[in-house]
């Protein structure tokens, strides 16, 4: 096979050639966008899911689809180490850039910049000799509006004033959040309390956030009312027909077709997930001798596949772990691959609980584990328990 008309794409939030299985959820964000639109109250958007499943996907599709409404949109990829305020601002400008062009009134365009400008700059969380950092905007900072430096003060003003420019337009404006589990504590609360305002007074923006499966948690111990605030979308594994279609589709459109026993071999490799299925796909596309593919293929094929994850999916995360996070991460994956009580892994590993702590805490700031429910965790990667059990202690 002709590995330069290869059509699968396994990568970081790399749009896979048939985006398939999500029709749910994209409906789901097409609603929001034409309620927003009409002035209807509606809620921001939370997905969840573990480890490639395509979180990021759908939120770059979600962009896509704001984008060709004229809304202004910006995307900010969390850090559990950096406050939000800078990246915000540079998301909004970036919205606001958008939607600047359209607006008849120039002034209203320079007084809300004026606004994030001040906004941007008043980081009291900055290093000294660096808070008076510069977003790029050529009008004045404005005095008295969103630069108290009280984050859940300035981002109200701030989301405020950018949705009634939004208004003026008849559009709305959409910031999207990857990794927001990774939001510091005090910023999610800032965030919950600026969603929580413009739902009360319907300025149309929103925000559309992606993380892990505990990110409801999250945000629930930030804001009681957090429950309420978002709409919350678990983002799965691929049933059968959809996976099957995510081979399918991109191979017939270059003329080549699976066997049954291939698509068989294939779903049971991949288990759905849609990264696996996009790795798999390639490796399998590459070394097969021509059309249709077959089991034979396949099974050629995975070890190689198995090999690439190994080291890219998931190496590169086991590598971040220290010595004692990884025996943590061993005894879990000799557990078994369900969610395992932190009791258990104690047992294995002939310690007590209270011990245990930092390592699992370290390991779930690394986004590598979460805790499922009180007293359980488990993997953020799927089929890592696997991968772990097949590495030396």
């Amino acid at each position: 096979m002709d590995p330069v008309r290869n059509p699968y794409a396994p990568g970081a939030g790399q749009r896979p050639p048939e985006l398939a299985g999500r029709d749910r959820e994209l409906q789901q964000f097409e609603v929001v966008l034409e309620r927003v639109a009409r002035g209807r109250p509606e809620r921001s958007m939370v997905l969840t899911g573990l480890r490639g499943v395509g979180k990021t996907v759908l939120l770059n599709t979600f962009k896509s689809m704001a984008m060709q409404r004229l809304w202004g949109t910006g995307k900010i990829e969390a850090r559990p180490d950096q406050s939000i305020r800078r990246a915000v601002a540079a998301a909004m400008h970036m919205a606001i850039r958008e939607l600047a062009p359209r607006h008849r009134a120039p002034e209203r365009i320079e007084d809300f910049l004026g606004v994030l400008k001040a906004f941007a700059m008043r980081d009291p969380s900055a290093a000294k000799g660096t808070s008076h950092w510069s977003p790029g905007i050529d009008v004045p900072a404005s005095r008295g509006r969103a630069d108290s430096g009280d984050l859940e003060i300035d981002l109200t003003e701030l989301f405020v004033d950018a949705a009634s420019v939004a208004t003026d337009l008849g559009v709305g404006i959409a910031l999207f959040i990857d990794e927001m589990q990774d939001v510091q504590a005090a910023d999610v609360s800032a965030l919950c309390a600026a969603c929580h305002e413009l739902s009360q007074s319907g300025g149309p923006l929103i925000v559309v956030g992606a993380g892990l499966p505990h990110l409801p948690s999250v945000l629930s111990a930030s804001k009681s009312y957090s429950e309420r605030l978002f709409r919350y979308t678990r983002i799965d594994r691929l049933d059968r027909a959809a996976a099957d279609h995510a081979l399918i589709a991109p191979a017939e459109r270059e003329g080549v077709e699976f066997t049954q026993e291939a698509l068989d071999a294939l779903y049971t490799a991949a288990d759905g997930y849609p990264y696996f299925v996009q790795a798999y796909g390639k490796v399998t596309w590459d070394l097969a001798l021509g059309s249709p593919i077959t089991a034979d293929d396949v099974r050629l094929a995975a070890p190689e596949a198995e090999a690439e994850l190994a080291v890219g999916f998931f190496g590169s995360r086991y590598e971040r772990a220290t010595p004692a996070e990884r025996d943590y991460m061993h005894a879990m994956a000799s557990i078994g691959d369900e969610p395992v009580a932190t009791a258990e892994v104690a047992e294995v590993l002939t310690r007590k609980p209270s011990s245990l702590s930092p390592a699992r805490d370290s390991l779930i700031k690394k986004g590598l584990i979460y805790s499922a429910e009180r007293g359980l965790i488990a993997f953020t990667v799927p089929h890592f328990g696997k991968f772990l059990r097949a590495q030396p202690v």
